[in-house]
């Protein structure tokens, strides 16, 4: 369905309600982890201190204005509406902005652990106060200027799915391609230390199981934007329906990251625990799989438990 009005056009297009369902759901998913998780960093001081859990706050809020922009830029596509062209400019521009945040933010996350393992005497100095949250304002600054240029060299309105900038897909695999290869780098420096000081071993289990994991979870972020790649060789319409599917994965792939990035975090967890204790509790089978966090996080509960056998 196609309108048009002093040449700004909405398209509705027949696979835009499996991107819409996606945005919402993974809004309101990521909404949840944003107040739980983010309320907790906030109101504990050596958690907001700590430059992993600045960046772990920021990641969140980051893919929260990214689902948030995109249940609105989608809702808009599906229903047809007639919006204006600088509603249009600041909802693609926020939109791409969050989008680039989220990458950097990642790349970040994967430097910080880099430095903390591999130059730990530099990083205890570099990574406390005031200096971590800088760092995840700059992710926000460095994502700024290429949504922005190519916002501002067309001036047409882009709340079309047909109509995004020309040059965005190029400069988008290409600041995915220099992301990855960073953050790939990072990681194998990382495993390589981690071999040297022998932490990383078969019976290190979790150290081997973190790092898959956080490999898997790079992997559903990164990829996906490949993908789309592939896909512009398909026919139209198998264009879009693939597409769809492409987007619906990737969405629900970063609702994981609070639980790889943040509640897998046992210095965390035991906050959570405090704070959420029936939440924890709920997710305390998924928590002990995922790593060994019984001892941090429920050993509260734990210990307020009376043995078999014993009086209290």
């Amino acid at each position: 369905m196609n309108d048009s009005n002093g040449g700004n056009t909405t398209t509705s297009y027949p696979y835009t309600g499996i991107r819409l369902l996606a945005s919402v759901s993974s809004f309101v998913l990521l909404a949840f982890f944003n107040l739980v998780i983010n309320y907790t960093i906030l109101s504990v001081e050596k958690l907001r201190n700590q430059a992993r859990f600045v960046l772990i706050f920021h990641l969140l809020f980051s893919g929260l204005v990214y689902f948030g922009m995109s249940s609105i830029f989608y809702l808009q596509s599906y229903l047809a509406w007639q919006v204006p062209k600088g509603f249009c400019f600041a909802l693609i521009t926020g939109l791409m902005t969050s989008a680039s945040s989220i990458l950097l933010t990642l790349t970040f996350m994967a430097l910080d652990r880099y430095c903390a393992i591999c130059f730990p005497l530099k990083y205890s100095s570099l990574s406390q106060g005031y200096q971590p949250w800088i760092t995840g304002l700059l992710a926000w600054i460095l994502a700024l200027p290429i949504p922005l240029w190519l916002v501002l060299k067309e001036n047409k309105n882009f709340c079309d799915l047909a109509a995004k900038p020309k040059g965005g897909e190029v400069v988008k695999i290409l600041l995915v391609t220099c992301c990855s290869l960073l953050i790939l780098f990072t990681y194998v420096q990382i495993f390589r230390e981690g071999r040297r000081l022998g932490v990383l071993n078969r019976r290190n289990r979790i150290g081997t199981r973190t790092i898959s994991m956080h490999g898997l979870q790079l992997a559903v972020y990164i990829l996906p934007n490949f993908v789309n790649f592939i896909i512009y060789t398909l026919s139209s319409k198998n264009q879009d329906l693939f597409k769809g599917i492409n987007y619906t994965f990737f969405s629900f792939a970063q609702c994981i990251s609070p639980v790889i990035y943040g509640l897998r975090k046992e210095e965390l967890c035991e906050q959570l625990h405090l704070k959420f204790p029936c939440m924890v509790n709920n997710l305390k089978a998924f928590l002990e799989w995922t790593a060994s966090t019984k001892k941090h996080c429920f050993r509260q509960q734990e210990y307020s438990q009376p043995q078999n056998g014993s009086s209290v």
